[in-house]
């Protein structure tokens, strides 16, 4: 089993910035894929980011590219999403996940643990 805790989410004006973390435990973090996931009301839950468990790979939906920076410290445990430039649009609750396999992808149903999510509210 895989415990996650995102934190960082709140409100921000248009053009501002936010950091997301995401603190794991019960498994070696090192060997687990970890993505961003972004749900807004009546909408299916959608892939932000990913990153493969060395680092080696990363994935960002087409919507965040050159804005949002995926990273992760194995020595912390912890996977960030550094957001910058941010619109109306990313309003949403972000949602950490992790797979086991360690190898990233784009597919909901890929990743077998998921914290509870943290709002990011982005005001216009």
């Amino acid at each position: 089993q895989v415990q996650l805790v995102e934190s960082g989410g709140g409100l921000v004006h248009a053009g501002g910035s936010l950091t997301l973390s995401c603190v794991a435990s019960g498994r070696t973090f090192s060997r687990l894929a970890m993505g961003w996931f972004r749900q807004v009301p009546g909408k299916e839950r959608d892939i932000v980011a990913a990153v493969s468990w060395g680092s080696t790979s990363t994935y960002y939906t087409d919507s965040v590219k050159g804005r949002f920076t995926i990273s992760r410290d194995n020595a912390e445990n912890t996977v960030y999403l550094q957001m910058n430039s941010l619109k109306p649009e990313d309003t949403a609750v972000y949602y950490c996940a992790a797979r086991a396999s360690g190898y990233n992808s784009a597919w909901t149903r890929e990743y077998d643990y998921w914290g509870q999510g943290t709002q990011v509210t982005v005001s216009s």
